[in-house]
């Protein structure tokens, strides 16, 4: 079986980590290349920094900030926010990024994901998609940092990003981000069960149990988290402790590798 991983997601405005609900309501929490570390060294098996104000100057910054970072991780390290084309992936990847996230301009452009696939390989390349339940109870895909509803559903929607060349998919619940009431359940399975790629779940971590529940009733590859560990309610090490005791396969800490 393989290891489920457990993904740190850095929110980063004004070169700042912010956490808030529902997008909303941000609040600073620290520096990036600080918690980046101190992540990795709690156990986190990759790092994502998403710019979630996505000017040209905030990713600038963004690309300053991971490369002082990349430089001081041994982990995977995405960048995902404001990138439009293949040569912003470039950029990207040139500034210490492993993989990069696209989201509203794969909804704009699809063929963004195809172009970017084609240069860096689909394993470069993560589709970011932003889920609220609509009326009749389908999920929407939402851009713009959650402000703009399109008519995309959200599953199919996953589908055509696998087909066009995204090696990985970012599963974010609008409804249950910062809420910290557990995963979609229903959402993150049925995205899954859809692709044949690794799917990650994001929005709603609120404890060690969320996490088990996403990748055994969920059926997700991996789990982000953010809020929790940056308010210090728990640790990266806690979280996977409860995940091996659940049975699922996690990476040891870097101190317990032989």
């Amino acid at each position: 079986m393989l290891t489920r991983r457990v993904i740190v997601c850095l929110d980063v405005k004004g070169a700042r980590v912010v956490k808030g609900v529902q997008f909303v309501g941000l609040r600073d929490v620290g520096d990036p290349v600080a918690l980046a570390t101190r992540y990795e060294a709690e156990g986190a098996d990759e790092i994502t920094f998403l710019d979630i104000s996505a000017s040209a100057e905030e990713r600038a910054t963004l690309l300053d900030v991971a490369r002082r970072t990349a430089e001081q991780l041994f982990i995977p390290l995405t960048i995902g926010g404001g990138v439009r084309t293949a040569d912003d992936v470039a950029r990207a990847l040139r500034a210490g990024a492993d993989k990069v996230s696209l989201n509203s301009a794969a909804v704009t452009r699809p063929e963004v994901l195809t172009e970017a696939a084609d240069r860096f390989g689909a394993q470069c390349v993560v589709a970011s998609i932003d889920a609220k339940r609509g009326e009749g109870g389908a999920w929407k895909v939402w851009v713009k940092g959650g402000r703009e509803e399109t008519p995309l559903e959200a599953v199919a929607w996953a589908q055509e990003c696998v087909a066009r060349g995204a090696g990985e998919i970012l599963l974010t619940s609008i409804d249950r981000d910062g809420a910290r009431t557990g995963y979609d359940l229903d959402l993150t399975r049925a995205v899954a069960d859809a692709v044949n790629v690794p799917v990650i779940a994001s929005g709603g971590a609120g404890e060690a149990r969320h996490l088990v529940d996403a990748v055994t009733e969920g059926h997700a590859d991996a789990v982000l988290v953010a809020g929790i560990l940056h308010d210090g309610l728990t640790t990266v090490a806690a979280l996977k402790d409860v995940m091996r005791a659940a049975g699922l396969p996690v990476r040891a800490l870097p101190e317990l590798v032989a």
